[in-house]
């Protein structure tokens, strides 16, 4: 047994079985992989893969359970390397967030200038997708931490922790009628043509489920994966907007209005992911630190650490 065999079983999982695409992710041909994947059954003595004909199709009883012991193996040998560059290269390194286009365009500016400043040989790369795109990142080890409002919380193998809290708000042209009214509701909101977030970025399944609640149907005219292109086509007089608060930048959109509705939607929350049982550097606690000062290096170390 050996550790290129462990990780084209893990690989073999994450690509749904195609052994095409595990040699690719790996580096080596299809053959190679079957070849690992036989060798490793003949010395366990048990079939890990369910066949059909030459293709594998899922895991049997005891491949699920060596999957399970083999994600625990490789993450502990790439926290071993971890833990030698912590002692070793204590400023120096790479950081990976994975987060939205709205957590990298308004809410990480701040932290990352402070962060570069703390520490300049850190080489500090942001990865922006999905939600779901974003937990994959980070229970596969291509992320160190996860910045995002949907996922992350609900993954047991993921320890999430509250960032901010926020509000959705409206957003239209400026001159527009909704400006005149001192506590508009859904159904005034619902007259105009609303562009607002893709379904599963940024609190739209809260805004769809506002809307149905007080049985109002609105006119989602358009949707965007992220509030610049929504905040574009507002300017363009398509529809009046509703996004993430922190969004909205004064100086910016000077052509638009934004009008605050707490009223109207309900408190939404960023959280922190990071995966159960990773080893972060000094410097990955020091970054969600500067997040939120609350998060404490000794707290969020407990909540890694833990056991779910």
């Amino acid at each position: 047994m050996n550790f290129q065999q462990l990780r084209i079983v893990r690989e073999t999982v994450r690509q749904n079985f195609n052994l095409t695409e595990v040699g690719a992710a790996l580096y080596t041909s299809q053959s190679g992989v079957s070849k690992h994947i036989k060798d490793l059954e003949d010395e366990l003595g048990v079939e890990l893969f369910v066949r059909k004909g030459k293709r594998l199709t899922g895991l049997t009883e005891p491949g699920a359970d060596l999957a399970r012991i083999v994600d625990r193996l490789l993450l502990d040998a790439q926290n071993i390397k971890e833990l030698a560059a912590h002692y070793t290269q204590v400023d120096e390194g790479k950081l990976t967030i994975a987060t939205t286009h709205t957590q990298a365009r308004y809410a990480l500016p701040r932290v990352i200038s402070a962060f570069r400043k703390e520490f300049p040989k850190v080489h500090l790369a942001l990865i922006q997708g999905s939600p779901e795109e974003i937990q994959n990142l980070l229970l596969e080890g291509k992320a160190d931490i996860a910045i995002a409002t949907e996922a992350l919380g609900g993954e047991p193998d993921i320890a999430a922790f509250p960032y901010y809290a926020w509000h959705h708000a409206v957003v239209v042209p400026r001159g527009h009628p909704l400006e005149q009214i001192p506590a508009i509701t859904l159904d005034e909101v619902a007259k105009y043509p609303i562009i607002t977030y893709h379904e599963g970025f940024t609190g739209r399944s809260r805004i769809d489920q506002m809307f149905a609640s007080a049985g109002v149907k609105p006119t989602i005219a358009m949707s965007a994966l992220d509030a610049d292109v929504i905040k574009t086509y507002v300017e363009l007089g398509l529809g009046i907007g509703i996004v993430a608060e922190g969004a909205f930048d004064s100086v910016r959109d000077q052509d638009l209005t934004l009008i605050k509705a707490p009223q109207l939607f309900p408190q939404n929350v960023t959280k922190i992911g990071v995966r159960r049982g990773y080893f972060l550097r000094g410097y990955a606690y020091r970054f969600i630190e500067l997040c939120s000062p609350s998060l404490r290096p000794d707290l969020v170390r407990d909540g890694v650490n833990a056991i779910e």
